[in-house]
């Protein structure tokens, strides 16, 4: 019997290793953490709080892995011009459009789900999948430290250029 650790590994494993995603560890996504720890961490969350409630674990850990699969480092873009343009409303988008793009393979309508919804209720609409809610969640966990500096909390979700 595998391992959770090494049936986790086995779903993720052609994702991590794609050179398209390596490029994420030069992203850098709250402080000094890169887009590709994080994305691994929520992935592995996300994997197992599906697996506990017997759940689709497979989609859980491929939508965590690619729902910050973002094209470009977001504090490094020009800043939107308005409002609903800004990185926390428009990520999640452009994060599905490239996973489309360079992992069609693994597109399912529960993934698609995962990853343009995890920023609820930034999106505004609800996810729909119980794995998507999962994601949501580890999501929020993985990234709870910006919590902690509430006035650093409009840059985060990119409403706010990052401090010099």
């Amino acid at each position: 019997m595998k391992s959770n650790k090494d049936e986790f590994n086995e779903i993720i494993h052609e994702i991590i290793e794609h050179p398209e995603f390596q490029r994420r560890k030069t992203f850098k996504h709250h402080g000094e953490e890169s887009v590709y720890d994080h994305s691994l961490q929520v992935s592995y969350l996300a994997y197992r709080m599906a697996k506990k409630l017997h759940l689709d674990a497979k989609s859980a850990a491929i939508g965590g892995l690619l729902h910050d699969f973002y094209t470009t480092p977001w504090m490094s873009a020009e800043k939107a011009k308005r409002f609903r343009d800004m990185h926390g409303f428009v990520h999640a988008k452009q994060a599905y459009q490239n996973a489309l793009k360079v992992f069609p393979q693994y597109m399912t309508p529960k993934i698609k789900d995962i990853i343009t919804k995890h920023m609820f209720p930034l999106n505004i609409n609800p996810p729909r999948y119980r794995e998507s809610w999962i994601v949501t969640l580890a999501d929020k966990l993985a990234s709870g430290k910006v919590f902690l500096k509430p006035k650093d909390l409009p840059m985060y979700i990119g409403i706010k250029k990052r401090k010099k």
